[in-house]
């Protein structure tokens, strides 16, 4: 494989697990206008799934080398930030 098209893998890998991870933000982010996740533990579920679902992705396409370990571990550590701060909203929330 040439070096140019091995870089084009690895950007292309890296560009698809980014759009996953978005998908899941976009989920993440209409919880938080809702905040209705003490009435949907469905949609937890579905979080959660996709949160799975996306690592299982990472961890492949780490272990091809198509993207770097840490680079992986960064895109969940965001979403594990935004799901920390939709369950810290829904916790005030449920509070009041």
């Amino acid at each position: 494989m040439t070096p140019e098209v091995a870089i084009n893998f690895r950007e292309r890998a890296y560009s698809l697990l980014q759009a996953d991870a978005e998908k899941i933000v976009k989920l993440i982010q209409v919880q938080m206008d809702h905040l209705t996740m003490p009435q949907c533990p469905l949609y937890e579920e579905v979080l959660d799934t996709q949160m799975f679902g996306l690592s299982r992705e990472i961890d492949f396409a780490v272990r091809l080398g198509l993207v770097d370990e840490k680079d992986g571990k960064a895109i969940l550590d965001r979403l594990e930030r935004e799901l920390s701060a939709l369950h810290e909203a829904c916790t005030k929330e449920k509070k009041k």
